[in-house]
């Protein structure tokens, strides 16, 4: 006879990130058609915040409901191992790489399962975005090295985000702009996304960041400029410009149209480092743009539709090997990992980064 599975989640408030609380609980044996997976490591970076502060916007609190109206999970990225399966082609003690919530387990319905893995079929994602619900099989995975789980984890998610949104600016001709200005400039996905535009003529890159952190932005050597948030009124306000929103700090976007005005081209939230939600601030407030919502999903359709897609995963292959040896350089390195153990530092690290406590060269990575 099967029994249930002593599990625990984090529960984030939807209102407040910075509160949480871990709630114990069990998980049901695998009923037919069904599979438990322990997850194993997850990664908690200024991600998370995107996904929780997007949270209703973009459904991203729908993945893991929890059954509390204003409770959430975070989702997160990792890894996790099958301890029981019901589905034929999803063995007992196989090893994916997914969309997880901060959690002990998490059940799923795999379906559509071949050799690169499978896909969630769970009723409630059936209506969310694909790429999510994918499980992607370690043995099968051509970039896969069990020594660099850390840094898939970390990366992996934010190099996707980077290299679309760059390849997405690209393919616009940066709507115009002489001058792309990148706010949050010391977060992975920006100065990723900085990384993938490295060569490109015609267009400054200059990256906005907190005093603090300048000098990190500085050492990275992929801006052209880097200049600190009460620097901002320095810049040419005639300058052509794309603004790169990783911050949706809406007090820090509404001084970016109120400078530049007309100059300002394009508004693209790509991420929000703060506790809200970036689509409150609409034209109606401030001169300029409107911002727009950039959703790397739709560019990698599109690109899947362009290019095919062989030729859409070979160019992110490239791209994501040469982010990793870049970052993890031993005479230079762009990040340094750091383990911590259990949902409670998930909850702190959460809090720390909601606040902005958060050194930019470390990567912090929760192990369960």
């Amino acid at each position: 006879m099967k029994h249930a599975k002593k599990a625990e989640r984090l529960l984030t408030r939807k209102a407040n990130l910075s509160e949480s609380s871990i709630q114990d609980g069990n998980i049901s044996a695998a009923a037919e058609g069904e599979a438990i997976l322990k997850i194993d490591r997850v990664s908690v970076t200024t991600n998370n915040i995107t996904y929780a502060a997007f949270g209703d916007a973009m459904q991203y609190w729908n993945f893991f409901p929890t059954g509390l109206a204003d409770w959430g999970q975070v989702p997160a990225w990792g890894f996790a191992d099958v301890v029981e399966s019901r589905v034929a082609g999803v063995e007992v003690g196989e090893r994916f790489y997914g969309y997880f919530p901060l959690a002990s387990h998490l059940c799923v319905q795999p379906v559509r399962c071949a050799s690169r893995g499978f896909y969630d079929g769970s009723a409630h994602r059936a209506v969310l975005t694909s790429a999510y619900n994918h499980y992607t099989r370690c043995s099968s995975d051509p970039v896969y090295v069990k020594a660099l789980e850390n840094y898939q984890i970390l990366l992996r998610p934010l190099i996707l985000t980077s290299f679309y949104g760059a390849d997405f600016l690209l393919d616009n001709s940066f709507f115009g702009a002489r001058q792309l200005l990148v706010s949050s400039a010391s977060s992975k996905t920006a100065y990723g996304t900085a990384f993938c535009l490295e060569g490109q003529e015609g267009v400054e890159l200059v990256g906005l960041t907190s005093a603090g952190n300048r000098a990190f932005v500085e050492g990275l050597g992929c801006y052209h400029r880097v200049v600190s948030y009460d620097e901002l009124d320095k810049l040419d306000p005639k300058t052509p410009t794309t603004y790169l929103d990783f911050s949706g700090d809406m007090g820090l976007r509404a001084r970016v149209h109120q400078l530049f005005g007309d100059a300002l081209v394009y508004d693209c939230l790509a991420g929000s480092a703060q506790n809200s939600d970036p689509g409150h601030v609409r034209q109606k407030d401030i001169p300029g743009p409107e911002p727009k919502l950039y959703f790397a999903p739709v560019q990698i359709a599109k690109r899947n539709k362009d290019w095919g897609h062989d030729e859409v995963n070979r160019r992110f292959g490239e791209a994501q090997r040469a982010f990793y040896a870049r970052v993890s350089d031993p005479q230079r390195p762009w990040l340094k990992v750091v383990e911590h153990r259990g949902l409670d530092a998930a909850g702190s690290l959460i809090r720390n980064l909601v606040a902005g406590k958060i050194d930019p060269l470390a990567g912090h990575v929760v192990v369960l």
